[in-house]
């Protein structure tokens, strides 16, 4: 067994990890490391035998976690790393700062971040996923990010670093995002907030937000409806693709692909992750026959399967 170091900080062994994802399935993590401070983090990676695998989690939102459990070191920061601060149009938020406080937060300054309101998770997770709804991205009002490296060296990265993409970034192999700063424009504090409230209402009316979920399953087909480009088209969404398979409302073990919104893979109170991931596969293979359309994951999946 490997010898860790000793952090300041919080360090479990073989640490079940279900009830840290929105989706409630999960194995155990070989252990959590829940740093006390920047410092702590610093001291403990640069520590850290180097063959040593990390794998930083959120608020497990966008995340299935195998039945067999993470081989890993598991990072997620708390307190310490979730402060929001707002000067003139500039909002700096910590990685473990949620998306929703972070627009309310903005908002009250009469800063235009209503786009995150929605967005389940926190900020860490949105840079990572170049997260984004309402033709606004991260990728659009991102000006900085800073990591702790795997060598405990703190960097910051721009968003040419970063390489914003559909879903995607080039972070540093190996690198704990801790931090963000973003510029976004003016607003009237009484507009911002009712445009969440908006926003809000909508997804509540559409998405199943009451059943555990994590958030939308697959990606639009080619980046459709997403790119948030002025030639975008909207013409494609995954959940009509699904539908057209005949999967809405499809079942295996306690999964279920939601009948309120087909892209919504739900937990319906006694799934594994073995069934959602399952299930997922089930609805990309329909998919594909009957349209020639590989949907591509959007939720993240990692871990071990449960031995037989």
């Amino acid at each position: 067994m490997t010898t860790l170091p000793a952090p300041k900080g919080r360090l479990s062994r073989a640490r079940p990890l279900s009830d840290l994802t929105w989706l409630r399935v999960g194995g155990p993590a070989d252990y959590l490391f829940q740093p006390a401070d920047i410092e702590d983090l610093q001291a403990f990676l640069l520590e850290l035998p180097a063959e040593t695998p990390i794998f930083p989690i959120g608020v497990g939102s966008n995340l299935i976690v195998r039945d067999g459990g993470l081989r890993a070191v598991v990072i997620r920061l708390g307190r310490g790393f979730n402060t929001i601060s707002v000067d003139g149009n500039t909002v700096t938020a910590g990685a473990a700062a949620l998306d929703a406080h972070v627009a309310r937060k903005a908002a009250d300054a009469g800063v235009d971040l209503t786009f995150l309101r929605t967005i389940p998770g926190s900020i860490g997770g949105a840079v990572r996923m170049n997260a984004g709804c309402y033709a606004s991205y991260t990728a659009d009002v991102l000006r900085k990010a800073t990591i702790v490296t795997r060598q405990g060296d703190l960097v910051d990265l721009t968003p040419e670093d970063l390489n914003f993409r559909y879903r995607q970034t080039d972070l540093p192999e190996g690198a704990v995002l801790i931090s963000a700063v973003f510029e976004a424009p003016s607003g009237n504090p009484e507009d911002l907030h009712a445009r969440m409230e908006a926003q809000l209402k909508k997804r509540d009316e559409t998405q199943p937000t009451k059943d555990r979920s994590a958030g939308s399953t697959f990606r639009n087909p080619a980046g459709f409806s997403s790119t948030g480009k002025a030639d975008d088209v909207h013409d494609l969404k995954a959940w009509k693709v699904i539908d057209d398979a005949g999967m809405r409302g499809a079942t295996l073990g306690g999964a279920q692909m939601s009948s309120k919104h087909s892209n919504f893979l739900i937990n319906t109170g006694s799934a594994t992750a073995a069934d959602l991931e399952g299930l997922g596969e089930e609805v990309r293979k329909k998919v594909y026959e009957t349209s020639g359309i590989t949907l591509e994951w959007e939720i993240m999946r990692v871990g071990d399967p449960l031995k037989e």
